[in-house]
C-alpha cells in the first residue's frame, strides 16, 4: 500500500498551556506540525475533495484543539491532537510535533518538542 503524507507545517497558536500558573494566566507560543499519512490514490486520481483529506477541515480541528481545554504537558496536547485527528480522518496513520519555542527556562535553546506516532483504524 502506498504511504502517501500530507502535512501540515509550523501551525502556530498562541495558548495557555503548562506546569506552571504563569504559563496559564500569559500564555505563550505553540507551534504543532500534522503528518497524516495513508493511500491517497483515489484523491490523485479523481482529483475531488470527497476522495482527500480537508486539510481546512484538519487545521481547524487542531487549532480548536490548542486554543481549547489546557494541559499541563505538551505530551497530553499531542495525544488530544492525535485522537481528534485520527478519529475524524480514520483509517489513517499520523505523526504530531508540539513545540514549546520559548520554554519558561533560564537556559537558551531552541525550545522543546514532542513527536507521537499513532495509527487509527
Amino acid at each position: 500500500m502506498p504511504n502517501d503524507v500530507l502535512r501540515l507545517r509550523n501551525m502556530r497558536f498562541f495558548a495557555y498551556h503548562g506546569l506552571f500558573p504563569e504559563e496559564n494566566a500569559l500564555g505563550q507560543h505553540y507551534e504543532v506540525d500534522l503528518e497524516l499519512c495513508g493511500d491517497f490514490g483515489r484523491a490523485c486520481h479523481d482529483d475531488n475533495i470527497d476522495a482527500a483529506i480537508n486539510y481546512p477541515e484538519a487545521y481547524a480541528l487542531v487549532a480548536e484543539i490548542v486554543n481549547g481545554e489546557p494541559c499541563k504537558l505538551v505530551e497530553a496536547l499531542a495525544e488530544r491532537i492525535a485522537q481528534n485527528v485520527g478519529q475524524r480522518f480514520a483509517p489513517i496513520d499520523l505523526v504530531v510535533r508540539v513545540r514549546k519555542p520559548n520554554p519558561p527556562l533560564a537556559a537558551h535553546f531552541d525550545g522543546i518538542e514532542i513527536e507521537i506516532h499513532r495509527t487509527y483504524a
